[in-house]
């Protein structure tokens, strides 16, 4: 039984907005694409007028969070609030961009893979605990697990989880990777929001959810599978459920509870 719950997950995949613009068949969809592109909304401002694709993602994603929670970013602004981040490819990009060069002016901090947390937290006025792991779904299961280790020893009040995957601008490189199933790379940028969950009586039994086949998921989003499956749960209405993940023959499990979506008319 979970002692931790997901209360909201924004997702955001090179399908759009949502996990209503998943398609049925990733192959299909794809139509030969090995890569299917994730393009950042349009903003206003100055702030972010540097920042990355992928940083841009990521912000995008906890805003949808924000959305499917009825959350204001007051809501997580503050101490309270840890940010576990993971990604397996998101940092290639901007690693490639300032070796090559290309013409465009890459700033050196870009290249860390810290640069789409921190912001994120720029971003949100985030000021807790803080942690980046590097890795496919396996790994995503860690931060989870971590998240809820945050929780259970009362460091933050929630914890956002978030997982960027960007494959364009380094595609020729992953066309060469033995070990990526065969399947378009789509890229995608999930956020999840974990909370305590409060003791309540009648819980249903926890339901396994890997990674969903080709036929049922995005395609391959390394790090942002198990997020999306439990954003899937979460619009399900599934009470609880246990989330898979693998990487590099190495796979994880983990059990988390969740709060139904709320329901659109």
């Amino acid at each position: 039984m979970s002692d931790t719950i997901v209360r909201a997950a924004g997702v955001i995949t090179g399908w759009g907005r949502g996990l209503e613009a998943l398609p049925v068949d990733a192959d299909a969809a794809a139509g030969g694409r090995r890569v299917v592109e994730a393009t950042p909304a349009p903003r206003m401002g100055d702030r972010l007028r540097r920042a990355t694709r992928e940083c841009l993602l990521a912000v995008d994603a906890v805003d949808a969070l924000l959305e499917d929670g009825g959350l204001a970013r007051a809501d997580i602004t503050g101490e309270g609030t840890a940010l576990v981040y993971v990604t397996a490819a998101a940092y290639g990009a901007s690693n490639r961009a300032f070796v090559e060069g290309g013409g465009r002016a890459l700033h050196f901090p870009y290249t860390a893979p810290s640069a789409v947390p921190a912001e994120v937290a720029i971003e949100f006025g985030l000021h807790g605990p803080y942690a980046v792991l590097i890795g496919g779904a396996a790994t995503t299961i860690d931060a989870l697990e971590h998240a809820r280790t945050l929780l259970a020893r009362g460091a933050c009040a929630r914890a956002l989880v978030l997982a960027v995957e960007t494959f364009v601008e380094c595609a020729d490189l992953h066309a060469r990777a033995r070990w990526l199933h065969d399947r378009p790379l789509v890229e995608a940028a999930v956020a999840v929001l974990l909370e305590p969950m409060a003791e309540r009586a009648g819980r249903g039994r926890g339901e396994s959810v890997a990674c969903p086949p080709a036929s049922t998921s995005p395609g391959q989003t390394l790090a942002c599978g198990p997020l999306i499956a439990l954003a899937r749960a979460r619009a399900g209405g599934r009470e609880e459920l246990v989330v898979t993940g693998r990487w590099r023959g190495r796979e994880t499990a983990l059990t988390l509870g969740v709060t139904a979506a709320p329901r659109t008319s």
